[in-house]
């Protein structure tokens, strides 16, 4: 597969490179707060302008002053992903002006002797649009000066990327399967991402929330190209006091929403939380695919043959809405079954677009209720018409029967069981609707009738209303 160019937007802290990235994907995919520092991780996307298809980076801050590890890695991770790009956006703050910092930076993407584009943003003020010129200091042809914020000034810049990049189709931008990993702070997510790509894709450290943004990775895997998407812990909503937490667990929230399959990891060295099972819950009333993965089981203490039988024994007792999902155990750190892992969120896609003839589906019915009639009520026996498949992702079955009242819902529970047991789907929740008929057709109800027939009906008790008088 061809790969497409790439565009890094590289900057000092909080001067709006979330912010552009998010207007030229035009999409809400980086997260954006005043905070300075946020971005920890590279957040990648591929988008197109004018027909030209590219990868757009937005790398964390660099040139911070804050002596700590994690920031360390965050700088690294910036000029890497500078390095390996084909054009640079420097991001510079016109509001607050030239500063030290901007000139370290200008200094680091010119010794990389690759085509740097000064963007100077924030200029949607008259003072700030005056002061622009300042930056011409930092020794740079090209300066752009636009507000990523209103989208001022965005289309010049793009038209000039454009030209510096090799070209490439904008039909690229398909992937087969989209992969959410989710779950609470520090079970090892980033490291399930990092142990597939095959690389340091994720920033890792032993300090819970350290991933605060859903992050993008691409993979090629059996010829199918494959988008994880590692999102942040989310925490009990009575521990999330800040907003930027809050906003943290919102993307992942919307990473659940555009997945296909979600991976709910937990860890195997504790108990399973309520928590645990409120993460569970997300991609389950999504109608998403799910995987559980049980992470850590290289460092479980005294496991036995029966270890990962009372284990998943337990997940199924206290997550019962999730017997469907298969239950895996691995260890990111060790890459033991991780490669289970993909081939099993695979095989859920499938199952969740998996499509049951309707005649096959009337044959299993017939079967169904054979077995085990619908139960009893007053007025008589519930009756099955006929049924068909109007979804898939997840796999959602009509009815037509006499009476909904006589359908409850363990038998209802008991016939989407029977329907997994003929059929499979597993990893996807089956959803089964009922539809009321009466002698095979439509009930209709007043409301429902034509407005000829009520019109008509009011003219009738009109004229009876002036014979009278």
């Amino acid at each position: 597969m061809k790969k497409n160019p790439t565009v890094a937007i590289m900057g000092r802290p909080n001067v709006g490179k979330s912010t552009l990235f998010n207007r030229v994907t035009s999409a809400r995919r980086a997260l954006v707060h005043k905070t300075p520092g946020v971005t920890r991780d590279a957040q990648r996307a591929a988008t197109d302008w004018n027909g030209f298809a590219f990868n757009l980076v937005d790398t964390g801050g660099l040139f911070s002053g804050i002596a700590d590890p994690l920031v360390a890695q965050v700088e690294e991770r910036a000029m890497r992903e500078a390095m390996a790009a084909d054009v640079i956006l420097l991001v510079v703050d016109g509001e607050t002006g030239l500063t030290p910092a901007d000139g370290d930076v200008a200094k680091r993407a010119r010794d990389l002797s690759l085509p740097v584009l000064l963007v100077v943003n924030k200029t949607e003020r008259q003072v700030s649009h005056l002061g622009a010129g300042e930056f011409h200091k930092l020794g740079f042809d090209n300066l752009y000066e636009v507000s990523a914020l209103h989208g001022e000034g965005i289309g010049d810049l793009l038209d000039d990327v454009v030209k510096l990049l090799p070209r490439s189709s904008a039909g690229a931008l398909h992937t087969d399967l989209r992969l959410a990993i989710v779950g609470v702070p520090n079970v090892g997510k980033s490291s399930l991402v990092n142990a597939i790509v095959g690389s340091d894709a994720s920033i890792v450290d032993d300090r819970p929330g350290t991933t605060r943004d859903s992050i993008d990775s691409s993979v090629m895997w059996q010829k199918k190209k494959l988008t994880l998407v590692d999102t942040a812990g989310i925490k009990r909503k009575a521990r999330t006091t800040e907003d930027l937490d809050l906003l943290s667990t919102m993307k992942s929230l919307e990473a659940i929403e555009r997945c296909d399959v979600a991976v709910v990891m937990l860890d195997a060295t504790r108990e399973i939380s309520n928590q645990d099972v409120k993460v569970g819950s997300y991609p389950h009333r999504a109608g998403k695919g799910v995987v559980v993965c049980f992470n850590k089981w290289d460092v479980v203490p005294k496991k036995g043959d029966k270890t990962y039988v009372e284990k998943e024994r337990e997940f199924r007792k206290k997550c019962g809405f999730l017997n469907y999902a298969p239950v895996i155990f691995i260890s990111a750190k060790t890459h033991q079954r991780v490669n289970v892992v993909l081939e099993t969120a695979w095989r859920v896609r499938e199952e969740c677009h998996r499509r049951v003839p309707t005649s096959d589906f009337n044959r299993f019915l017939t079967r169904s209720t054979q077995r085990t009639p619908p139960p009893y009520h007053a007025g008589g026996n519930g009756k099955i018409f006929y049924g068909t498949q109007v979804d898939v992702a997840p796999p959602t079955f009509n009815l037509f029967v006499n009476r909904v009242a006589h359908f409850g819902r363990y038998y209802m529970r008991q016939l989407s069981n029977q329907l997994r047991a003929e059929y499979g789907f597993e990893g996807t929740d089956i959803r089964i609707e009922l539809a009321q008929r009466r002698d095979g057709k439509a009930a209709l109800r007043k409301e429902d009738k034509p407005r000829a027939t009520r019109r008509a009906r009011l003219k009738k008790s009109s004229r009876r209303k002036r014979a009278a008088s």
